[in-house]
């Protein structure tokens, strides 16, 4: 039998609510009739999660459990999650019960029927502390900024997608939060969102702390790159070298015409070396050199296989 709907749960250090989340999900999926796969991938938990797993699956024909032997992150385990889901519809959620099943249906219609690439959970009433729910959402409108994406909540974990969508993304290091900005630049530019339910922690404790924020934005400069100049390095190399290099020749140029003026009026020149701007001009003469080898080289380098990594989607008419 085919599958509708994937679901792919990374699991860390959550013996306690696996049990309860899972047969949520399956009490909501029967209901609506929906042919579902559950991927429990669990990210290295060092508590009894692995063990909760393999009882699921043999309770359960459509649970399947995949394990890495140590913590290797979110990414990791919903790029797992990817390769292996079978659905039409792939559907991402937390392990902590702080996501609610009930959003399932919904969250399948709107990519199965309404046609979206993908769908992001928007968390608008929160069960969080303070610390955590400011930093979020200067975060997520820096991301809207900088992506285009008008979504309110980029690290939800409740996230929609079509199939072709996690085929086509490759999610590495921590990229899991900027999902959207990669199917966006992968060609899957109909990104929807729906208010979802957030509830309050029932187990445990968070995983993050505020160093998340940190990596976020250095993830996010990252991501940006990549996407927009890993086919084109030199018009960013490029741009900057030319800038930095006629900087510095502009100044070198300033500081020997003012030289030749003071001499050729006898004017007592002051000596070049004794000026902080002729550093100023030598250090950006040469980052401006380097900077457009830089990107001369990284040219050069795509050359070589130019339609590596590429994710290109094609389709082929009748």
């Amino acid at each position: 039998m085919s599958v509708c709907l994937s679901i792919v749960v990374p699991v860390y250090n959550e013996e306690e609510s696996i049990p309860e989340l899972t047969e949520w999900i399956f009490r909501v999926v029967d209901e609506a009739k929906l042919s579902t796969e559950v991927l429990l991938i669990d990210d290295g938990s060092t508590d009894n999660s692995w063990n909760v797993i393999t009882e699921l699956s043999e309770k359960y024909a459509t649970v399947k459990g995949f394990r890495f032997n140590r913590n290797n992150g979110k990414s990791a385990a919903l790029q797992v999650g990817f390769e292996e889901a079978s659905g039409d519809v792939v559907v991402t959620m937390d392990a902590d019960l702080q996501d609610s099943p009930d959003e399932l249906p919904e969250l399948f219609k709107m990519v199965d029927e309404e046609g979206f690439d993908l769908v992001s959970g928007w968390k608008r009433k929160r069960h969080d502390p303070i610390t955590k729910t400011l930093p979020s959402k200067f975060f997520n409108r820096i991301t809207r900024l900088v992506s285009g994406i008008k979504l309110h909540d980029f690290n939800c974990g409740l996230k929609a997608y079509k199939k072709e969508v996690v085929k086509h993304v490759n999610v590495y290091g921590e990229m899991h939060r900027y999902i959207p900005l990669l199917a966006k630049w992968s060609g899957f530019t109909k990104i929807g969102e729906k208010e979802v339910e957030h509830r309050a922690r029932k187990y445990g404790q968070t995983k993050f702390g505020l160093e998340r924020f940190v990596n976020g934005f250095l993830d996010l400069i990252s991501v940006t790159f990549v996407m927009r100049f890993r086919k084109r390095p030199m018009h960013f190399f490029g741009t900057l070298g030319t800038l930095s290099f006629f900087g510095g020749f502009g100044i070198t140029t300033w500081i020997i015409g003012e030289k030749l003026y003071r001499q050729f009026n006898q004017m007592n020149p002051r000596p070049v070396v004794d000026q902080p701007l002729f550093f100023l001009a030598l250090v950006a003469l040469v980052v401006g050199v380097q900077l457009f080898l830089a990107g001369f080289l990284a040219e050069m380098m795509i050359q070589v296989n130019p339609k590596k990594n590429d994710n290109l989607i094609a389709e082929e008419t009748d």
